[in-house]
């Protein structure tokens, strides 16, 4: 739910970009950017939702 979107944006916006570097070097800045956009950025909200939803069956 966060990592695939996540990763689809950052090749849309960055895309033309990337594809000039070289293979190991486009993964490690995807990766370094993904990474904590995710974890910190987008898992909080994710695990609220998740929070909510289960107390809300209950």
């Amino acid at each position: 739910m966060a990592v695939f979107p996540t990763l689809t944006l950052i090749n849309l916006v960055f895309g033309d970009w990337l594809a000039t570097l070289h293979v190991m070097l486009r993964t490690f800045i995807v990766v370094t950017s993904a990474v904590p956009i995710v974890v910190y950025g987008l898992m909080p909200y994710l695990y609220r939702i998740r929070a909510w939803i289960i107390t809300r069956a209950l």
